[in-house]
């Protein structure tokens, strides 16, 4: 199976807006800009491990303005060599119809020290819509890379989730993917969780992750503990 790796999580956010003033002629551009750092107990993309299941230490930067965003995001990976870190590079659009929230976008995905001919690098192509549904939002995404990590060239994810704050502080989340690749094995993947807000910018999350691919033990069942700041 091809890969203990794929994101990671990355993230940030690049952007230009224009905001009229009170002269006719004139124009300033805004843009917001918000950090996080946090650490995982182990780094799980896609239902694979990406750290031999050791814990990661992750941050990024994300920059909007409108409805345009772009950023980066890092963290520390272990594929057996001498890969030391990802770091995700990304930007899109987000807007809204007919109630629902939609996001088009790219990934790149950059490997540190990765071993000659490994050919790790890649990027992807992003679609993704969502819903609020009360108290609970409603959310599919699909992804595509024309030449993907690895051995595998074609490869496309989609995925359902859904969360749900049943009180305040408190949310329920979940997944469900297919990863699809033209060399490896397709596979199945999920997750499960609960998050809580401790203060405005720092979240806690325990989460359940598994796929369908057997002999595989950075694709086996595990829990993972998460602490995120954002700033």
């Amino acid at each position: 199976m091809k890969k203990t790796i794929i994101r990671a999580a990355a993230a940030a956010t690049l952007a230009a807006g224009l905001i009229g003033l009170a002269a006719p002629a004139s124009a300033q551009s805004t843009v917001d800009v918000a950090w996080n750092v946090g650490a995982v107990s182990d780094y799980v993309f896609r239902g694979f491990s990406q750290t031999s299941e050791d814990p990661a230490i992750q941050g990024g930067v994300d920059l909007t303005s409108g409805g345009f965003y772009a950023g980066a995001w890092a963290s520390n990976v272990d594929f057996g060599d001498d890969t030391d870190a990802e770091v995700d590079l990304y930007g899109g659009y987000r807007t809204e119809a007919g109630g629902f929230a939609l996001d088009f976008g790219a990934i790149g995905y950059l490997y540190v020290g990765e071993p000659d001919g490994a050919d790790y690098n890649y990027a992807e192509f992003k679609a993704a819509a969502s819903r609020a549904v009360g108290p609970a939002t409603f959310g599919a995404a699909v992804y595509y890379s024309p030449d993907f990590f690895g051995a595998d060239k074609e490869a496309t994810y989609a995925e359902v989730n859904a969360a749900f704050s049943p009180a305040p502080k408190w949310t329920v989340s979940g997944a469900l993917g297919k990863q699809w690749l033209d060399v490896s094995d397709d596979y199945t993947t999920w997750n499960v969780g609960v998050g809580y807000a401790l203060t405005e910018k720092v979240g806690v999350d325990v989460r359940y992750y598994d796929t369908d691919v057997d002999g595989v033990p950075g694709a086996e069942d595990r829990i993972v503990g998460a602490v995120k700041l954002t700033f």
